[in-house]
Order: structure tokens, then C-alpha cells, then sequence
């Protein structure tokens, strides 16, 4: 049996495929050069709420969207969460770091919800999107956002409130008056 042939091709197989393989990490790293890591993030984004709405059932087209199924959307994604939500009945309940373990549910965090929102809020308007239509722009996901936020502050004992400057005075102090000589 000859296997020259064989073997040859084999090389020119491997060959090919370490061809093909620097290829595309040069195209990779050329793709990625060009976008900025939130552009990539937003397209991944934008990817996901698209088969989400193909996934649903009956199957959703974008132009039906409502601030409803972006809700809907948003808690299907609290199953992948990280971040431990404690209940009220938690004896870990405000404590920002729980001495032990609790069986208190992982939740999406706050912060990740609102920056995956914005996202998928400009995403909507560079797909065509109307401003007007915008369902990640809806009242009732800016109404949850903020339900999600307290609960959670609430829960880990975090402020999200940001420190507020004080308005300047609007009656200054008169100037000090000298002493009569």
C-alpha cells in the first residue's frame, strides 16, 4: 500500500485549515478593530432580542413590539443572573456582603438591565426603528428599571442614589460689616 498520496493530502488538509484559521483571526481581529466594544456588545444585544423574538410564541415581529414583550424579555433574562437578590424574609435582608450562603434567588443586576436597555433602545432606532415606537423607551420598562433598582438596593443594603449638588444660594450673605472706629 502507497500512502504518499494519502499523507500529502493530509498535509495539504492541515495546510489549508491553518490557512483558513489565520484568516479569519485576521478578520476577527480586523472586525473587532473597527467597532468599539459597546458597538460589538450592541450588536450581540440586538442579536439576542431578535431570536428571543423569533423564540417566541407565536413568533414576534418587531413592528408589534411593545414595552410588554421588552418586560417580558427582560425577566426571561433574570434566570441567567448573578447577582443574589435577598427577600424581605432573608436574614441576610440589607446586608450588602451575607456572612453565609442563603437560598435567595440570582437575579439580572440593576445596572446590567439599564445598560442592556440603552443599548437595545439605540439599536431599535439604527434599525429602522421610529424614535415615537420605541418600546425600550417605553414608561413601563422605565418603570420596572426603577422597581428593580429600589428592590435591589433594598435588598443588598446598596444606594444607588446618586449625591445631589446643592443648588447655590440664592440670597448670598451680606458682606461682614467693619466696626465703627
Amino acid at each position: 500500500m502507497d500512502f504518499s498520496g494519502s499523507s500529502s493530502n493530509s498535509i495539504n488538509i492541515n495546510n489549508n485549515n491553518n490557512n483558513n484559521i489565520a484568516m479569519n483571526h485576521q478578520h476577527s481581529a480586523t472586525a473587532s478593530s473597527s467597532s468599539s466594544r459597546y458597538e460589538n456588545q450592541k450588536r450581540r444585544d440586538w442579536k439576542t432580542f431578535g431570536q428571543y423574538l423569533n423564540n417566541h410564541r407565536p413568533p414576534l415581529a418587531l413592528s408589534r413590539c411593545s414595552g410588554a414583550h421588552v418586560l417580558e424579555f427582560l425577566r426571561y433574562l433574570d434566570q441567567f443572573g448573578k447577582t443574589k437578590v435577598h427577600t424581605p424574609i432573608c436574614p441576610f435582608y440589607g446586608l450588602p456582603n451575607p456572612p453565609a450562603p442563603c437560598p435567595c434567588p440570582l437575579r439580572q443586576a440593576w445596572g446590567s438591565l439599564d445598560a442592556l436597555v440603552g443599548r437595545l433602545r439605540a439599536a431599535f432606532e439604527e434599525n429602522g426603528g421610529k424614535p415615537e415606537a420605541n418600546p425600550f423607551g417605553a414608561r413601563a420598562v422605565r418603570l420596572y428599571l426603577r422597581e428593580v433598582r429600589d428592590v435591589q438596593s433594598k435588598a443588598r443594603g446598596i444606594s444607588y442614589d446618586k449625591k445631589r449638588k446643592r443648588p447655590p444660594s440664592q440670597h448670598p450673605l451680606p458682606p461682614p460689616h467693619a466696626a465703627p472706629s
